[in-house]
């Protein structure tokens, strides 16, 4: 409940926020009919709106869509709290709106005489830094749009990316000209660079987490670190993408490096090696942006109109693609708590993604050679059984997808029907060859069965609340087991 009430107020914050009666007036009868809120109280108000036809069966991951910049979102990015976002955009403006109601709470900051083609909060959420094609940097308080630093002037082309050190001392540059620059984040000043090497444009530059490093991905397809101080390369050009590196970032701990290219790929390196360590992980277009999760094992990323999230390790689509951009998504990050995913768009909209729940949080699962007919949780939700016509019973973690267990092998024709033991120790199944068995939930051993006094297909098996029975329907019939002995307790009952 609380999960859903969560969703419920993400979803219809704006017109809540603007009347409270939009509660019982518009949100609840357009809440999806699997909503555990709508469930409950839409009976408590008959007399408001009905959809007759349509509506939602479950909430989508689209949570937001912020409408007030009136060209191409080029760049996104959560503040440190997660409760504010900030866009820049092709109308020379950034605009700072609450993550959760979409309302613009800051802006639009006015003064760059072209696109804002990037920005980032400050470490702690009090300034903003913006890059833009008038070739300047500037820095402004979040809170009230006027400029705490800047006109940073220096670059000889255009500003593509910008980025705070990690204690907000510093800001990062990177330019058409083919160069990275560091600037003192109070005075302006150039503290460090240009550095050069770049063959051609500089799209996205990064501090490492600790501020010694600095990644840089060229349209030359290399990736180059510099030692944030000195200009010095730390690692040679990282080189494997095909075509223009569009986006990089580092992870979380410093160690990896995430790119996403025109190439149509994304890709994992060492950050000290340059040796890939994951990927390439293939898009259908260019990928634009690049981020990795809070904790590092996911990553995201925005290609043509859609946004998509993998497992860092694997490579496999854990989320998305998450649809419903009208224009190729330019920039794309993580909430601070992994929960949520804010991406901008050359539709001219800032939308808001669930990260996690609501949608697939795993890839398909795997292994089966045919026809899956039951699947259940275990009890915390940490695993998954099924059965399948294949006569195999499989274990899976219900998180990483990986077969952890299984299969267990005994049944003699399809497994209809599984169910985990209320305490998660047990399995059972129950076949088209008129059986039930129960096995060890790790082992797969058979602990008890077979049950065979069915005279027809098993279709259905559950245990009682309490683990010691089994009850089991077939042929128009229900029997009751006893689960450790397999002697019948109770039953048959006829329907």
């Amino acid at each position: 409940m609380a999960v859903d009430m969560e969703k419920f107020a993400s979803m219809f914050a704006r017109v809540i926020s603007q009347s409270a009666a939009h509660i019982y007036l518009s949100a609840l009868p357009f809440s999806p009919r699997s909503s555990t809120v709508r469930q409950r109280y839409i009976h408590d108000y008959g007399r408001t709106l009905t959809i007759q036809t349509g509506g939602l069966s479950h909430w989508p991951p689209i949570q937001n869509i912020f409408s007030g910049h009136i060209d191409m979102v080029t760049s996104v990015t959560f503040s440190p709290d997660g409760t504010r976002i900030a866009s820049g955009s092709y109308d020379h403006t950034v605009l700072v709106w609450d993550a959760v109601t979409g309302e613009v709470v800051a802006g639009p900051f006015e003064g760059h005489d072209s696109y804002v083609n990037s920005v980032g909060f400050s470490q702690d959420g009090t300034r903003i830094v913006s890059g833009s094609s008038d070739r300047t940097i500037r820095v402004w308080d979040a809170a009230t749009g006027e400029l705490v630093a800047g006109t940073f002037e220096g670059h000889n082309d255009l500003v593509t990316s910008v980025a705070f050190s990690p204690d907000g001392t510093r800001v990062v540059s990177g330019s058409i000209d083919m160069t990275v620059r560091v600037w003192d984040a109070v005075k302006g000043g150039l503290v460090a660079g240009p550095f050069k090497g770049h063959k051609d444009h500089v799209n996205s530059v990064a501090f490492s987490p600790v501020g010694t490093c600095i990644v840089s991905g060229s349209r030359d397809s290399t990736i180059r670190v510099w030692n944030s101080l000195t200009g010095q390369l730390v690692a040679r050009p990282f080189e494997g993408h095909g075509y223009s590196f569009m986006s990089v970032a580092f992870s979380p701990d410093g160690m990896c490096i995430v790119s996403g290219s025109s190439d149509q790929t994304v890709r994992v390196w060492d950050a000290v090696t340059g040796e890939v360590v994951a990927g390439p992980f293939e898009h259908d277009d260019f990928v634009r942006s690049v981020a990795f999760s809070p904790d590092g094992t996911r990553i995201v990323s925005g290609s043509d109109r859609m946004v998509q999230v993998w497992d860092a390790a694997t490579g496999e689509v854990v989320a998305g693609p998450f649809e419903g951009h009208g224009g190729c998504v330019n920039s794309v990050t993580f909430s601070p708590d992994g929960m949520h995913i804010v991406s901008g768009s050359d539709d001219w909209t800032v939308r808001v993604w669930g990260a996690v729940k609501g949608e697939a949080v795993g890839g398909a699962l795997e292994g089966h050679e045919k026809l899956v007919r039951s699947v259940a949780f275990s009890p915390d939700g940490m695993c998954i059984v099924s059965g399948s016509d294949d006569t195999t019973v499989r274990v899976w973690d219900a998180v990483t997808g990986e077969l952890v267990a299984g299969p267990f092998e005994g049944h003699n024709h399809d497994v209809l029907s599984v169910a985990f033991s209320p305490n998660g120790n047990r399995i059972v199944s129950s076949s088209s060859d008129g059986t039930v068995r129960i096995w060890d939930a790790i082992t797969g051993e058979i602990v008890a069965g077979l049950f065979e006094n069915h005279d027809y297909y098993v279709n259905s098996v559950v245990f009682s609340p309490d683990g010691t029975r089994i009850a089991s329907s077939f042929d128009e019939m229900i029997q009751v087991w006893d689960a450790v002995t397999g002697e019948v307790v109770a039953g048959a009952y006829a329907w």
